[in-house]
């Protein structure tokens, strides 16, 4: 099998630009002591990665072991690192990944019970969506419960603004969707809100959607040049190809890093109790006046949710997309249990075994 290629980052950087700060330090302490370097892993491709050090950038061996047990161990784009130094000729190798403040998973495309590591340590995910094809809130909602999730805190932006007739209803419709979201309308051609953006988004950023929403373009215009690749749509039915192939973490001109991602076919959820709250906190708040404390919200006497649908106050497609994302959720999880349930009975399996084996031989000996 090939190794993957990697692009030299353009110009040097220190981990400063990275968003290293005194907690990276502290928590870092015990590492240095044993004479390991500080990283940022830029790129993680399969037992390779981009990092920057503060002796500049380094191309570092991912165990294979790494994410054996647990694939959302492994290192991943965003991660802080202990790095062993090179030695004998070989690369440095990455020896262990610093406690994340905060990670985006998702469910991965196999439906397995493992999740899919996006990217860690965010602290602002930027859930994108274009304006220039309908609008699909369910999407939107599986993306910001995503991101409520990871413990970012996600911004809803509307691309494509020069392409819509009426943005500003169409963000009206988004807000009503994404409570305590900010919802930001912008254009690339135009440059319209593309300054509140950079007021409102920090630190490590992550462009977040499917392919076409113009999150390629988007970056671009926080870099400040055409770093990302952008492809056009379909007219046929809007959507895009994928012009970005990897996660990779891009220090910004005023402050802060970018991430861009890959288009997004599949928004699966894994273990997002949390960020389904967080993402459906209208409903949340409709529940607690419900007379029965264990209400469903179907047919139940007294339910507050079922009246604000009735008076028209709130949408039932959005306690229906609730209901289904909460269902889809607690698949996820059974599955997940279920992994660890057949882990943990083939460990007995196997410990009864070798007792079984260990008495065999003894009796032979007598």
């Amino acid at each position: 099998m090939s190794q993957p290629s990697f692009n030299p980052l353009p110009s040097p950087h220190s981990l400063a630009d990275y968003g290293w700060d005194e907690a990276c330090e502290h928590a870092f302490a015990p590492h240095r002591a044993a004479g390991l370097i500080p990283a940022r892993i830029v790129r993680a491709e399969r037992g390779l990665c981009q990092a920057v050090t503060d002796t500049g950038p380094a191309r570092a061996e991912i165990p294979v072991s790494a994410g054996t047990g647990d694939p959302l161990s492994a290192p991943c784009t965003g991660d802080w690192a202990a790095l062993r130094p090179a030695a004998g000729g070989h690369a440095p190798v990455v020896d262990s990944v610093l406690e994340r403040r905060t990670v985006l998973v998702r469910s991965t495309a196999s439906r397995t019970s493992h999740g899919h590591l996006l990217a860690a340590n965010v602290d602002t995910v930027v859930v994108t969506a274009s304006l220039a094809a309908p609008l699909k809130h369910g999407r939107i909602e599986r993306m910001l419960a995503l991101a409520w999730e990871s413990g970012a805190q996600p911004v809803v932006v509307l691309t494509k603004a020069d392409q819509c007739a009426d943005a500003q209803l169409a963000a009206a419709e988004v807000a009503e969707v994404a409570p305590g979201t900010d919802v930001l309308v912008t254009s690339a051609l135009t440059g319209q809100g593309l300054d509140t953006l950079t007021a409102v988004a920090d630190g490590t950023i992550v462009l977040l959607g499917p392919s076409g929403a113009g999150k390629s373009t988007l970056g671009n215009q926080l870099l400040g040049e055409d770093r990302l690749a952008t492809g056009a749509v379909r007219e046929a039915d809007g959507k895009g190809r994928h012009t970005t192939a990897w996660r990779e973490l891009l220090p910004l001109p005023g402050g802060g890093v970018l991430l861009d991602t890959p288009g997004l076919r599949a928004i699966g959820l894994h273990d997002a109790q949390d960020g389904l709250e967080q993402t459906f906190a209208d409903i949340e708040r409709l529940a607690q006046d419900c007379r029965f404390t264990d209400c469903r919200h179907g047919r139940e006497p007294g339910c507050a949710v079922l009246a604000a649908i009735e008076a028209g106050d709130t949408p039932r497609r959005r306690l229906d997309s609730y209901h289904r994302l909460l269902r889809e959720n607690a698949y996820a999880a059974s599955r997940t249990d279920a992994r660890l349930r057949n882990g943990r009975e083939a460990a007995k399996k196997d410990i009864a075994q070798r007792l079984r084996a260990t008495y065999q031989f003894r009796e032979r000996q007598l």
